[in-house]
């Protein structure tokens, strides 16, 4: 290999590593993209499955709605939203999925979504779950990644990001739950949702030595001036 190709990659791990440390992408974000969603059109969703077994059964997910907030990126009613009206009525009790395409995971792999409502003061609650393999049974969904609102605020200022770990190699699926009692819920939105394959560690060990040889390349040019 020439040294302008060595160079050419020692700068390539060095602006990598830059990005990184100035916050620009999340480090465990960093590989391969193995999914997207940005639910421009809701009503073609291939591979997605929803079932609401709310007590009673009220309207799934639908399209968001930009007269109470725009998108995280797109389209201003580019993403999907649930509502208290997952139960028919106001004093039920909130039980809807939206399940994900069957994933291939041949590696560690992180899930990135976006999700905000629209004002404080109510009790909305997302939990995203994980179930092995390709089926859509409820009952498979007991691996609990992350949740979102219950006992703790729901983002209301804007798009917040949130990352979770996706725990198996295989195929498998992920499920947005949105639940809790009608009565306190209010409007939720999910945007941007993304699954990437983490780097192995010996990526971060070759970015390592780019960035020694790098230095090692700047100081020989210092002391050659």
């Amino acid at each position: 290999m020439n040294s302008s190709k060595i160079l050419f990659g020692i700068a390539a791990f060095a602006m990598a590593a830059s990005s990184f440390a100035a916050g620009e992408v999340p480090l465990p974000a960093s590989g391969p993209i193995i999914f997207t969603e940005n639910f421009d059109d809701v009503s073609n969703l291939p591979g997605f499955v929803q079932v609401n077994v709310s007590t009673p059964v009220g309207g799934g997910f639908f399209q968001g709605n930009d007269g109470l907030f725009a998108a995280h990126s797109g389209a201003a009613n580019s993403y999907i939203a649930a509502n208290f009206l997952s139960a028919a009525t106001e004093t039920g009790f909130i039980d809807s999925y939206l399940i994900s395409p069957t994933l291939t995971l041949n590696s560690a792999s992180v899930l990135s979504f976006f999700t905000r409502t629209t004002e404080p003061g109510f009790g909305d609650k997302l939990e995203v779950r994980f179930s092995s393999g390709s089926g859509t049974d409820l009952s498979g969904f007991t691996t609990l990644l992350t949740t979102v609102g219950g006992d703790s605020a729901f983002p209301d200022n804007g798009f917040q990001q949130f990352i979770a770990s996706l725990p198996v190699t295989g195929t498998g699926r992920f499920a947005f739950r949105y639940t809790g009692e009608a009565s306190v819920a209010n409007y939720i939105g999910i945007d941007t949702v993304s699954v990437t394959a983490v780097p192995e560690p010996s990526t971060y060990a070759m970015m390592g030595l780019g960035l020694a040889a790098l230095a090692l390349v700047r100081r020989r040019a210092k002391k050659a001036a």
